[in-house]
């Protein structure tokens, strides 16, 4: 399935947010993303309020429980189930986070891998094997974490070359949470531009960017409950400039605002993605 135009704007689809979007003048939105866990296997009155949604814009989709780099095999029938939703909607995209969340159990968290060589062969194999099983290429989204896990080793890696690692050796597409760069610089102190420096400009095929809360000096927590932040959309500007123009969902989940907040921040997304196409013919 063709990925979404570079210059795409996309917004997080919650249910708050139905009724809106398809109100929503032509062009604000050119298309929805969705976590497929929410939907598969309803009817009804939610399958019925996905196919109007559906109707009108592409869907694409971000996971939260194929447990990338968890240690038990592969639920079977999720996977099935998923390869299903994932046809019968015509999913452009389909992207899951490079974490694990769950052991026997979909827990629907995302906790972070241990930056090793090893874990890299471990989840390079897992994403390999559900490329595969679902028959398309999967993006991978850099994620946000708390805590470092223990890697045993000499030599631990870095985030940014854990994410460049994985991508190569599993041969998979990345998904570039721009927020979650800076989440991470503020609570670790790391570089957020040296993933962009490391990741080959190809694989990355799609960006998120939202809002985060401030608990405290030293602790960012990646809430998507807010406004994007002066220095997230400045964050944004010096990734799109590096890279150029990447297909950008904004995502919020809660604490929302007139929905006319959220297409001014769309049109905020699109406008920095024009100009840099423009700058650059």
């Amino acid at each position: 399935m063709r990925e979404p135009d570079q210059r795409a704007v996309g917004l997080g689809l919650r249910r708050a947010l139905f009724q809106d979007l398809l109100d929503a003048p032509a062009g604000a939105i050119d298309f929805v993303e969705c976590a497929p866990e929410n939907w598969i296997g309803l009817g009804g009155r939610y399958a019925g309020m996905l196919s109007e949604i559906t109707a009108r814009y592409p869907l694409t989709c971000h996971g939260l429980s194929l447990d990338l780099g968890g240690l038990t095999p592969f639920d079977d029938a999720h996977l099935n189930d998923l390869r299903t939703f994932l046809r019968e909607h015509q999913v452009q995209l389909y992207s899951e986070h490079l974490s694990w969340s769950g052991d026997n159990a979909r827990l629907h968290e995302l906790f972070p891998l241990p930056f090793s060589d090893e874990s890299v062969r471990h989840v390079s194999a897992r994403i390999r094997e559900a490329q595969d099983r679902l028959e398309r290429r999967i993006a991978i989204e850099n994620v946000s974490y708390y805590l470092t896990m223990p890697t045993g080793a000499a030599s631990p890696m870095s985030e940014p070359e854990f994410v460049h690692a994985v991508a190569e050796t599993a041969d998979c597409d990345v998904l570039l949470d721009v927020n979650n760069l800076y989440v991470n610089h503020r609570n670790h102190g790391t570089d957020p531009l040296a993933l962009l420096h490391l990741l080959d400009p190809r694989r990355i095929v799609c960006m998120h960017i939202a809002g985060h809360f401030v608990e405290s000096n030293d602790l960012v927590i990646d809430s998507h409950g807010a406004a994007v932040t002066d220095t997230v959309w400045d964050l944004l500007d010096q990734t799109v400039a590096q890279i150029g123009p990447r297909a950008t969902v904004l995502e919020r989940d809660f604490h929302f605002p007139p929905f006319e907040q959220l297409l001014d921040e769309a049109q905020r997304i699109r406008l920095t993605l024009q100009r840099t196409m423009s700058s650059t013919q």
